[in-house]
Parts: C-alpha cells; structure tokens; sequence
C-alpha cells in the first residue's frame, strides 16, 4: 500500500515539475554558521560569497526560477557550536536568501510532498542532519524526481555540502552548474581541488554574471532593478 502510495505522488507531482521549473538554483547550507565571523565554521571571502549568492537569488526570483534551500542541523554536534552562537542561531537561514513564498521542510523519515508545492511556492527549504541532501528522504526525493534542465549550485562549503550535492546530482544525470564565486570553502586550496573535481565528474563551472547574463538573452532585457525576496 505505502509503495503503491508513492508512485501514486510520482504520477502527480511529475508533471508540475516538469512544467514549472525547468531550470532551478540550489541554495545550499546559506546559514549563519557559515556566514558570520565570529562563528568559527565561516568561510573564507564570505562578503563577497554571500555577496554573489543575493545577486543569484534576486536573479532567480525575478525570472520565476525555483529556487530549492537546505539547511544543515547543528544541534548535538558539537562541530557546530561555538562560545558565541548557539545551535539554533547557528541554524539559521540569512534574511536574504530568504523569499517570502517558501515552505520548510523538518528533517524526518517522510517522503510526503504536495503536487501543488511547485506552483505554489517559490522557494523550498529542507532541514538535513547531515552534509549530503540525498540522505534525507524528502529532499532525495525532490531533488531525485525533479525533471528540470539545469541545477545551479550555490552556497557553502565548497568541499562539504556542495561537493555532496553535486555530485548527488549528476549520479542522478541531471545537468548541474557550479558558480565558483558563490561558493565558498574553508580553505581555499582544498575548494579549488574539489572544483576540479566536479568539472572531471562532468558539472560546468561558471560565475555569477554569466548565469545572470544567461537571465537576460532568455527575457531579452537586463536586470535593472533588485527583488525583494
């Protein structure tokens, strides 16, 4: 009954997916820990990281891009705490990579999704409690299930959370773009390498103003003013 329950959903959510969101950005683990300075998980160049990741986000928002969040979760991990965040604090999305149409999903062993979430949200988050999405049923199953032509990878860290999805993603054969300079790494040799490594496994590397460029020959006109996520 529970697998006929579930192809059931796959029936009904393919064909939302597959009409609504055909390109999608995914923002990966934008939270403070990774972003403040005095939490001691933050990546290097986080301005100018979290800088190019509102630019990308703006973009998507303004041209009806999907937009799909994960949120790692700190809490009984002492990894992730520090004297002056607590787990919750650090658990916490940015403001700006926020949108005001999203929905959050809590990390459980459910694979439940509504086939109306694609039409009726622009952003969906999912809380994971551990680096790679594919370990969390609900994610898998979105990010597994969802037919659209390109995945643009933003957010942190270069060699953790965006290396898993990455290449989470193309084992599934879904096209997948990193924008190198809306990522970051802890170390900066180690992203570089791990960079190399996903452009070898078959993702193209790219920046922030050529996907924005690519926003603007798919509309016909510039960007000219700022979303309010």
């Amino acid at each position: 009954m529970k697998d006929n329950i579930y192809r059931k959903g796959i029936k009904m959510i393919m064909p939302f997916i597959t009409l609504r969101w055909r390109r999608v950005v995914i923002d990966i683990d934008t939270q403070k820990h990774f972003f403040l300075d005095k939490s001691i998980a933050c990546i290097q160049n986080r301005q100018q990281v979290l800088s190019n990741v509102r630019r990308v986000m703006n973009g998507a928002y303004l041209h009806n891009i999907g937009m799909i969040s994960t949120v790692q979760l700190c809490a009984g991990k002492d990894y992730y705490r520090n004297f002056y965040l607590t787990a919750s604090e650090c658990e916490k999305k940015l403001n700006c990579t926020l949108c005001n149409r999203r929905i959050s999903f809590d990390a459980t062993g459910c694979t439940d999704l509504s086939p109306e979430i694609l039409e009726n949200y622009a952003q969906i988050i999912f809380y994971k409690r551990c680096f790679d999405p594919f370990e969390e049923p609900r994610a898998d199953r979105m990010l597994s299930e969802l037919n659209s032509g390109e995945f643009i990878l933003i957010g942190a860290s270069t060699e953790g959370a965006v290396k898993a999805t990455a290449l989470g993603l193309l084992r599934r054969r879904k096209k997948v773009t990193v924008l190198v300079d809306a990522v970051g790494s802890y170390k900066r040799t180690i992203g570089e390498v791990t960079l190399r490594l996903l452009r070898e496994r078959g993702a193209k590397l790219a920046d922030t103003d050529k996907f924005l460029g690519s926003l603007d020959e798919m509309c016909g006109y510039p960007i000219l003013r700022r979303a309010q996520l």
